[in-house]
């Protein structure tokens, strides 16, 4: 199986594992669930964090609004005690966003524990790993999110909480900069080596038939252009190379300044070592007479 690391610009994002002979498309296809999966779990691990702080959301209507304003137009949530946990806390969202009918401490555990679990199936971190990232990974993931908040509000959240409608899958990304990450599947495409892999060939067309290689890819819109080329050398093997070079230019410096003529005191250099060994001159040592 042949190994492909996927990258999105310079970025690193996951490992994929597929077969030379499969289509371009499918490929394609499946690579772009797996990013724009995880990208759905970290948009709800970001919310949850501020569910288990300040309960459900709020109304869009309502949103923004201070305590007076909502009395003066008479606005009421009629979803917050409806499916607030048994035992909530009181604590208020000073953005205006949630109703601040949180969870008590042990319950907000249990959602910062499923974060953790569901950010953890998703990490970079499989790649030094060299752990593959699969669609199940990513289900496993949100499965671990959608039990937690099943166990903490069993009266459901309300249709307009974030967290249900990226649960339910109808989340409008529309305006924000979460929606310039996600990518259309109908118009993501790969680069391999500075080449586009072309839809309706498979793999082997463009990496070759060997299929136990790795080889890195990058992800993109069709609308975004060529991506830029891998650097030749990692950022780590630039500075080793560096660090050798500098290195050599200080032993050049050291050459430079040591003109004298030590050497000259070294047996190698001596020209009468020869003769001394035929008379027996060798190793012998002198000091001057004391005078008694």
């Amino acid at each position: 199986m042949v190994i492909l690391h996927i990258k999105r610009g310079d970025e690193n994002q996951f490992l994929y594992e597929t077969d030379v002979n499969n289509t371009v498309n499918d490929v394609v296809a499946d690579i772009v669930a797996i990013y724009n999966g995880r990208l759905k779990v970290t948009r709800i691990c970001y919310e949850m964090e501020e569910l288990q702080k300040h309960g459900t959301s709020l109304p869009q209507e309502m949103q923004g609004l201070t305590e007076d304003q909502i009395k003066e137009l008479k606005l009421e949530d009629p979803w917050a005690k409806r499916c607030a946990p048994a035992e909530y806390i009181i604590a208020k969202d000073e953005m205006g966003r949630r109703c601040g009918l949180a969870p008590p401490p042990h319950l907000q555990d249990v959602l910062k524990k499923a974060a953790e679990v569901a950010k953890e199936f998703i990490s970079k971190k499989h790649i030094d790993l060299r752990k593959c990232l699969t669609q199940k990974d990513v289900c496993r993931a949100l499965d671990e999110l959608r039990g937690a908040t099943k166990i903490v509000f069993p009266a459901g959240l309300p249709p307009h909480d974030p967290v249900r409608k990226e649960l339910d899958n109808v989340e409008d990304l529309s305006g924000t900069q979460a929606a310039n990450e996600v990518i259309d599947p109908s118009r993501a495409c790969l680069w391999a080596c500075g080449k586009k892999l072309l839809n309706g060939n498979k793999l082997s067309d463009h990496l070759g038939k060997n299929d136990k290689s790795k080889v890195t890819v990058k992800l993109c819109s069709s609308s975004e252009g060529a991506p830029g080329r891998e650097p030749i050398m990692t950022e780590e093997e630039r500075k080793q190379l560096m660090l050798q070079a500098y290195r050599k230019q200080e032993e050049w410096k050291k050459l430079e300044q040591d003109n004298d003529d030590n050497y000259l005191n070294s047996k190698w250099a001596d020209g009468q070592i020869l003769k001394r060994q035929f008379h027996g001159l060798n190793n012998i040592s002198w000091k001057p007479l004391m005078k008694k």
